[in-house]
Formats: C-alpha cells, structure tokens, sequence
C-alpha cells in the first residue's frame, strides 16, 4: 500500500475512521468521504489509486458514485455491502464493482481485497512483442490499454482489459477458473466462479461478432476459459 491513495466513502465515521487507520499504517494516504455526493468530489479533487465505495448511503447511492466513477476513469472499485445476494454483486459487476466485502469485516481481509485489486497493473510487465493482436476484426494493443473492433474504440473497465490480457498473454491454453480469480481478484476469491462468468459475459458482449457463438474468448466446459487467435 506503500505510495498509494486511497478513498473512502461510507456513511459511518466510525467505519470510515476504522479503515482510514487500517490503510493509513500500511502505507497508504487516506481519504475519506460521508455520503455519494462528498464522495464524487472527493474522487476529483484527489484522483486515488483505489476506492471503497458503501452502496446504501442517503441521497446519492454507491450505485450511482460507482456508474458516475466508471464514467471517467477504470480505478478499482471495492463496494462494502450488507446485500449479499447474487443478484446484487452481479449488479454491481454491471454497474463496474471490481470487488465486494459483505459487513460486517475483517479489516485484514479488506486489506487483502485492496491489494489484490492493485495487483492487476502488474499484467502490464511484459515484452512488447507479445503484447499486441490483430486480426481483421479485433485489436489488443496491451501497453496503450487499448481495444478496438472493426477499427472502432471499445471501451473496457480496468477488470474486463485485464482479464482479456491475461487470457491473450496465454493465447491457447486454457486457464482455469481458479487461475483467472487468483490473477485479476487474488487468491482469497478463488471459490468465487460467478465472478469469472459475469466478466466474460460482458467481454463477450462488447468484443464477439455473436456473443452466443464466440470465436475469441472459448468455454472449456467446468474448467475455464481459454482465448482462440484468429488466422
């Protein structure tokens, strides 16, 4: 956590203060927020390196602050919730959540979640040469962070980009479920499947000619999933 920033926006102070020292005595500078509002402008005035981000707060939602965030900018986004249903963590995968923690928390288990939506900018670090595809249809130029089909800019979350340059780094080869989580959300979530599923169903979405008929990002039926180079 050394050197990075950090916001926090979250209702409670007394929560808010809690992981403002948890952050703050591993290195991180903190900031902290007390409703959706504060919280946008805070993200403005301090552009950080990681948000946690409450979802029911009064007046404007984490829902909102996490759509009116992904607008700008593809910084990780960890929502702390006391929803834990499905169909709630896939809205927020939708809304652009990289990662959830369900109150109440370890602040231990917080600070794991954080590292590991941080880890993912190391899946840049590779050598040039394998870090460009092109086809007639589809483009990854991994150090420019950029995606386009048939010439045309599509735009990706920070997850959604990493996720495909891992799987376009190990062109071929299937990655298994427990593979993909441990890279792009750490190992702590590698029981969370649904994860994997979600992010490949908007990749598909936004990349595949037919996303029910894809030719890039492949199903291995109950192992994982593997991207297929066009020729």
């Amino acid at each position: 956590m050394k050197g990075k920033t950090i916001l926090v926006v979250d209702d409670d102070p007394n929560l808010c203060h809690l992981i403002e020292t948890t952050f703050s005595l591993a290195g991180a500078k903190v900031y902290t927020a007390n409703d959706g509002q504060e919280g946008i402008k805070a993200f403005y005035d301090h552009r950080p390196d990681l948000v946690i981000l409450d979802i029911l707060m009064p007046g404007i939602d984490g829902w909102e602050v996490c759509r009116q965030i992904r607008l700008v900018s593809n910084v990780p986004i960890i929502m702390l919730t006391t929803l834990n249903k499905d169909e709630e963590i896939i809205k927020g995968l939708d809304y652009g959540a990289d990662h959830f923690v369900t109150k109440p928390f370890s602040t231990q288990v917080l600070l794991a979640r954080a590292r590991a939506a941080l880890r993912r900018t190391q899946l840049a670090s590779t050598p040039e040469s394998r870090t460009v595809y092109q086809d007639d249809y589809l483009l990854i130029d991994l150090p420019k962070r950029q995606v386009f089909v048939r010439g045309e800019s599509v735009r990706l979350t920070a997850t959604e980009f990493d996720l495909l340059s891992y799987l376009f780094l190990n062109a071929g080869q299937v990655l298994t479920y427990q593979q993909i989580l441990e890279q792009i959300w750490g190992w702590e979530y590698r029981d969370s499947v649904d994860y994997v599923h979600v992010y490949i169903s908007h990749l598909r979405r936004k990349l595949e000619e037919d996303p029910r008929n894809p030719r890039y990002l492949l199903t291995e039926h109950g192992v994982g999933y593997r991207f297929q180079p066009q020729k």
